[in-house]
């Protein structure tokens, strides 16, 4: 129980630093970004991997997120503009599916429509619009995490058996929205103001690649 609260408090940091400085730091915002899906998709995967790895309980949900979240973190890092198409298609599907969520509950064809063309506009802007999209997308998955609209329990119950339907939150709730919107103006307001070659100066490796201008990338 200690170990879960104690994710959750680590989840609730992560969250809050992608939502506020996230594209202003985008080498370790996308890392970060890549670590926590794949922590993710190693905790929905954890329970089918039981026999596999002889673990069980605690210690097999720890290895499957751990290395989970290492993967992601070292693909992201590997292929950050790539990375930030796939992070623009996940917020997108995300979108896609709760916008026609409540008009087709039954309906799955136009929910995977729907799901199918999020993900497509949200691939599409992080290549057209890299700096804006990474703004939006660790400001969204940033306040999914700090508002806890996104827990550790939710992943647990989406993992067994393997259903995405937990981690459906509600968006329009005010502690998401006001980390969202704060986050946000707050990645805006670093870059207008020229705050963001400050804070990379300070962090190794961050120069690296940091978008700076819409389809563009500057050291």
């Amino acid at each position: 129980m200690v170990a879960f609260e104690a994710i959750d408090v680590a989840l609730v940091l992560a969250g809050l630093l992608l939502a506020f400085v996230g594209a202003a730091v985008s080498v370790y915002a996308v890392t970060l970004t890549g670590f926590l899906v794949g922590g993710g998709i190693g905790s929905l995967l954890a329970p089918s991997l039981a026999g596999v790895i002889g673990l069980e309980g605690l210690a097999l949900s720890a290895t499957a997120v751990l290395v989970g979240g290492v993967a992601g973190a070292i693909l992201a890092y590997a292929g950050l503009s790539v990375a930030v198409l796939g992070i623009g298609a996940v917020v997108g599907a995300f979108l896609g599916r709760f916008a026609v969520g409540p008009f087709y509950v039954d309906g799955i064809l136009p929910l995977a429509g729907a799901t199918l063309a999020g993900m497509a506009a949200g691939a599409v802007l992080g290549f057209v619009l890299t700096r804006t999209t990474l703004v939006f997308s660790t400001g969204f998955i940033g306040a999914a995490f700090a508002s806890r609209s996104l827990t550790v329990a939710d992943f647990e119950a989406a993992a067994d058996p393997i259903s995405f339907e937990p981690l459906l939150f509600d968006p329009t709730t005010p502690a998401f929205l006001a980390v969202l919107g704060l986050g946000v103006l707050t990645q805006l307001g670093l870059f207008r103001f020229g705050y963001v070659t400050t804070i990379v100066g300070f962090l190794p490796g961050a120069r690296r690649w940091t978008a700076s201008d819409d389809g563009t990338d500057s050291t």
